[in-house]
């Protein structure tokens, strides 16, 4: 089982920038591929990006393409969400989870564990 506690969330101008981090535990954490999920109010939870076992592949939503890059970090158990140019529609609660290995070699990317969310607000 891998436990996962977000961290970096908040209040930040259009065009700003915000650096979301994800701290796992579990000696397990580098056997799964990760990911970054966000939902807004009366809107359903969306894939944002993922990142391989190793970090090699990474894949984005299309509406954060070229402003957001995920990045991991296997020795620390960390994986991290670096959100530049960010707008208001990037306001959301931003989820970091283990993606169901089956699911990465498919991208359909859903989440197997969860953390419990950090707030994402952007305003204009």
């Amino acid at each position: 089982q891998v436990q996962l506690v977000e961290s970096g969330g908040g209040l930040v101008q259009a065009g700003g920038s915000l650096s979301l981090s994800c701290a796992a535990s579990g000696r397990t954490f580098s056997s799964y591929p990760m990911g970054w999920f966000r939902q807004a109010p009366g809107k359903e939870r969306e894939f944002v990006a993922g990142i391989s076992w190793s970090g090699g592949r990474t894949y984005y939503a299309d509406a954060v393409e070229g402003r957001f890059t995920i990045s991991r970090d296997n020795a620390k158990n960390t994986v991290s969400l670096q959100m530049n140019n960010l707008k208001p529609e990037d306001t959301a609660l931003y989820y970091c989870t283990a993606l169901e290995r089956s699911s990465w070699l498919s991208n359909s990317f859903i989440g197997r564990y969860w953390g419990q969310g950090t707030q994402v607000t952007v305003s204009s």
